[in-house]
């Protein structure tokens, strides 16, 4: 059961709110419908209801609201929009990321897809999808977790006719197996056939709230839907045939040759038809709008005169839905995880990053050593002084900015919590992720520098360091922390850019003032600090771990490695601070 209690927009400067001092209720095995014309509050609803924008009132699903739902998606499938997935994902790939948030199987997704039928098009990419086919997968979407309750914002907005009614099918079978369903739309006879229910809003405000029939029969009336070649003919034979009778009978020209006939009755207007040899195509009755839609002209999906559901039968009608699963109540820290290696390897933006930082690290690792004056170390690197960070540390940073930054631009989550759900869990993925790719990324870059240096210069410039251990934790230092100040950087400032951006900012800013920090006037120096840690701290390790913990020191040490460390430092906080206060809110 949905129990929405005092829904309030907050106002837009002098103008009233959208919502104002709403309150309704969407009973447990029944569909709901939230009836009003455009602009009269119903998205502004359910983003309320949803805690997707900021306002006053709160919204019970089951009797707790969604903040304190410990995976909403489990309990509430939404559907808001267009389908907001990555435009280059698979329509199995994106269904399958969200199995891994959700915790439930991959098969699932199959499954869900058979439902709405969109199976022949499970390879096809988001960015490909017609309008019909993105309703489709909205709902196919919002069911994947099995939840008890739909949210679901016009979802036969541009679905023809028949599909419109498969629809409205599923909706009932949810209802019918003790589910919660609620949905918007301004069509009114589309809210009085498919719903139990009918909450009417007007401009902002709570109109009425009746029961379907109720509704039918106060806002609508019923007519005789006519289709003839001689439509024309035939209602003035009807209208005369009215005036003489002395009956109320009103016969309206639709577009084309349809008539809509109110007052009469299929029999009568048959007879007639009958009488003068007119031949007819259609006749059947229908319920046609009182209110200010009326006069518009009804588009072909919603003159065909068949009620949404009405070809469903409520035996077939539960045989529509996926089966059900059982889903793990208990938190797994791997669900997070494999979300974000889903949703890294799902489109091919990362695979042409790192071909595009492995070919200029060639490109710049030649040159450098052409030009002259670069340490062998740094050659393998593709780190020239000229640069203030190496291609692979740039790529690490954009990569790292990507997994936040895609976040925000096509929020798969966003019908979970919010627009990114800030847990820490999330945050940790993103972070391994990030890490590893990086750690790949500056392995890889090395291993194709040494080849392309032996392929061009010989073995002069291949040779190995001779404190390649310390030279090495440092490079994967600098390359691992840049990946992670993208990725904080991101999540803070919600935008790539601002990532990537941040990345950029430590040598050009940073550094300068680490440098400044450090050679200024001082009374003591760190000089010895890699020593006297590895006699008090580090005296035996396996496999030589003092040394490298040694090298990581030393690479704190270093003006770079310091800055980074403060980055990382000031963005962890930001970060930590921001998911506190959305908590608090």
């Amino acid at each position: 059961m949905i129990q929405a209690i005092g829904l309030t927009s907050n106002p837009r400067k002098e103008l009233p709110p959208a919502l104002d001092d709403v309150s309704f209720e969407a009973p447990a095995g029944r569909v709901t419908a939230l009836l009003g014309a455009p602009g009269a509050g119903k998205t502004t609803a359910l983003r309320l209801m949803l805690e997707l924008q900021q306002g006053r009132g709160i919204t019970y699903f089951r009797g707790r609201p969604l903040h304190a739902i410990a995976h909403p998606s489990r309990e509430v499938g939404v559907l808001l929009g267009e389908v907001p997935g990555h435009p280059a994902r698979t329509v199995r790939g994106h269904l399958r990321m969200l199995c891994a948030a959700a915790g439930v199987p991959v098969r699932r997704a199959d499954e869900v897809l058979e439902v709405v039928g969109l199976v022949s098009l499970r390879d096809e990419r988001l960015g490909t999808l017609s309008r019909s086919m993105d309703r489709r997968l909205g709902l196919a979407c919002a069911l994947l977790a099995d939840p008890h309750t739909l949210v679901l914002d016009e979802p036969a907005t541009g679905l023809a006719p028949r599909e419109g009614r498969r629809l409205h099918g599923i909706l009932r079978a949810h209802a019918a197996q003790g589910g919660t369903v609620l949905f918007t739309t301004d069509d009114p006879k589309e809210a009085a056939g498919a719903a139990d229910r009918v909450v009417t809003l007007a401009e902002g405000r709570l109109l009425a709230d009746q029961e379907a029939a109720d509704f039918a029969r106060t806002r609508l009336r019923p007519r005789v839907a006519v289709r003839s070649p001689h439509a024309a003919r035939l209602g003035t034979l009807l209208a005369k045939e009215a005036r003489a009778a002395r009956r109320s009978v009103e016969v309206v020209h639709e577009d084309g040759n349809r008539l809509s006939v109110y007052g009469s009755a299929c029999a009568d207007v048959g007879e007639t038809a009958f009488r003068h040899g007119i031949l007819i195509h259609q006749l059947a009755d229908e319920v046609g709008d009182m209110g200010p839609r009326a006069a518009a002209a009804p588009d072909e999906a919603k003159s065909e005169g068949a009620s949404p559901a009405e070809t469903l039968s409520p035996d077939d009608a539960p045989s529509l839905l996926p089966t059900p699963i059982s889903v793990r109540q208990a938190p797994s820290p791997l669900r997070p995880l494999r979300y974000e290696l889903r949703r890294a390897a799902g489109v091919a933006t990362g695979y042409l990053t790192a071909a595009a930082v492995l070919v200029t690290s060639v490109l710049v690792s030649v040159l450098a050593a052409k030009i002259g004056h670069t340490p062998q170390a740094r050659l393998l690197a593709a780190w020239p002084r000229e640069l203030p960070l190496p291609p692979a540390a740039l790529g690490a940073g954009l990569l790292g900015a990507l997994a936040f930054g895609e976040e925000f631009r096509h929020p798969a989550l966003a019908a979970d919590r919010g627009t990114v759900p800030r847990r820490l869990g999330l945050l940790v993925a993103k972070l391994l992720v990030a890490g590893a790719t990086a750690l790949m990324l500056a392995v890889l870059t090395v291993a194709c520098d040494q080849e392309a240096l032996y392929l061009v210069y010989g073995r002069e410039l291949t040779g190995v360091p001779p404190e390649w251990r310390s030279l090495g934790v440092s490079w994967i230092a600098v390359v691992v922390a840049c990946a992670w100040a993208g990725v904080l950087a991101a999540g803070v400032f919600r935008s790539t850019t601002a990532g990537l951006a941040a990345v950029l900012t430590v040598p050009v800013v940073v550094v300068p003032l680490v440098q400044k920090a450090v050679e200024g006037p001082h009374v003591r120096t760190t000089a010895g600090f890699s020593v006297r840690l590895r006699e008090h701290l580090l005296s035996q390790w396996p496999f030589g771990g003092e040394r490298v913990l040694a090298a990581g020191a030393k690479a704190v040490a270093q003006p770079v490695g310091g800055a980074l460390t403060l980055s990382l430092a000031a963005l962890l906080c930001a970060y930590l601070l921001t998911t506190v206060r959305g908590r608090v809110r």
